[in-house]
C-alpha cells in the first residue's frame, strides 16, 4: 500500500508507520517487544521476560517495563503518521513480574490537540494484573505527509 492510499485509511496508516519505526529501532526487537495492534491514537505490545531482564531482588527490572510502555506509548502518538515524541513521561509501579511474564502495553490516547497529546498505557500480565501505570505527553513536530521510508 502506498503512502498516499495510507493517508486515506488512519488504521492502514497507523499500522504502516509502527512497521516503519519497529524496522528502524534497534532496541524494541532485540528484547523480543512485538507490535500487537495499533489504531489511530492506540497501540499494543508485548514482550515476555528473560532471565537477563531480573534485577538483584529477583523480579523484572522497572527499566524494561518502562521501555515496554514506552514503546506501545511511542507506536499510538506517532500512529497519525507525524513524526512525534515524548515530552515527558512517568510510571507507577504496582506489581512485579518474573521470568516467563508475558507482558502487554496497551496505549490509549486521552486528549491530543494541535501539536501535544497526552497517552495512558497501562502494562498487564496475562493473567489479567495491571503491573504498571504509566502516562506520557508527546510533542508533534513532523510534516502529517506520511513518509514511505
Amino acid at each position: 500500500m502506498s503512502a498516499e492510499r495510507d493517508a486515506d485509511d488512519p488504521v492502514a496508516l497507523a499500522r504502516a508507520v509502527a512497521a516503519r519505526m519497529m524496522r528502524a529501532d534497534r532496541v524494541a526487537p532485540s528484547l523480543g517487544i512485538e507490535v500487537e495492534e495499533v489504531g489511530p491514537g492506540y497501540a499494543t505490545a508485548a514482550m515476555t521476560v528473560s532471565a537477563t531482564m531480573i534485577n538483584g531482588v529477583g523480579i523484572l527490572h522497572g527499566g524494561y517495563t518502562f521501555l515496554l510502555a514506552d514503546c506501545a506509548f511511542a507506536l499510538a502518538c506517532n500512529s497519525y503518521g507525524v513524526d512525534t515524541v515524548s515530552r515527558s513521561c512517568d510510571i507507577e509501579f504496582l506489581a512485579p513480574a518474573r521470568v516467563g511474564d508475558r507482558l502487554r502495553a496497551s496505549a490509549t490516547e486521552r486528549h491530543r490537540h494541535g501539536r501535544r497529546g497526552i497517552y495512558d498505557v497501562v502494562v498487564r500480565r496475562t493473567d489479567g494484573t495491571a503491573i504498571a501505570e504509566f502516562r506520557g505527553h508527546s510533542s508533534s513536530f513532523g510534516s502529517a505527509e506520511p513518509r514511505d521510508d
